[in-house]
């Protein structure tokens, strides 16, 4: 891929204040470690995924906090899917994920917060996630991060504008949208309240 980046492509507005730091710190070393299972350089993800390789490096060592759009980078190449990937670095093995025990992890470029919902088992994934987008903030992610799975979008709590291609869907609370064939897409907070929704990747 001849387009190397070095960060995200997601946008935090000058008035959001950020949020607690993801405390578990392992998101990195999964990386690595999923790279290594598939016999990939470094350069080879990055020439995948489109980030480079000092970047893959910085992030895998644990010296850089990877944007919430640069995972979606690195994930799409490993094909996996952001959550799968978020999941196994920071996820604890179980039936029941207790609200106290949810995995919690911040994009340091935009303040979205994400929660692992589901729990951690073996067998046919199925993965559900709880995301906080702030007043402002914007999430892009490539196609290659959301060609695994079907998705649903369920909105919790205020408006979600969600540009699938060429097409925008505005999604009030309790709106649900399963996302089609992959394409580059976009989730954007345009209102001025916090947005919160679920996504379930089966």
């Amino acid at each position: 891929m001849s387009h190397i980046v070095d960060e995200a492509v997601s946008r935090r507005p000058a008035d959001t204040a950020p949020r607690a730091v993801d405390p578990t710190g392992r998101i990195g070393a999964r990386i690595r470690i999923e790279r290594e299972n598939r016999g990939l350089s470094l350069r080879a993800l990055a020439d995948r995924s489109g980030v480079s390789r000092a970047m893959i490096n910085k992030v895998e060592r644990g010296e850089s906090s990877p944007t919430a759009a640069l995972l979606g980078r690195l994930s799409g190449a490993l094909e996996l899917s952001i959550s799968a990937l978020v999941a196994r670095a920071e996820g604890e093995p179980g039936r029941i994920r207790r609200l106290a025990d949810r995995p919690r992890w911040e994009d340091p470029a935009t303040g979205y917060v994400r929660q692992q919902v589901s729990p951690d088992v073996a067998g046919p994934r199925l993965d559900l996630t709880e995301v906080e987008l702030p007043p402002g903030a914007e999430v892009a992610y490539p196609a290659a991060a959301l060609a695994f799975g079907t998705r649903l979008v369920w909105v919790l709590e205020g408006t979600l504008t969600f540009d699938e291609g060429t097409a925008t869907h505005v999604l009030a609370a309790g709106d649900c949208l399963r996302i089609g064939e992959p394409v580059d897409s976009t989730y954007r907070n345009a209102s001025n309240a916090v947005v919160r929704y679920a996504v379930l990747v089966a």
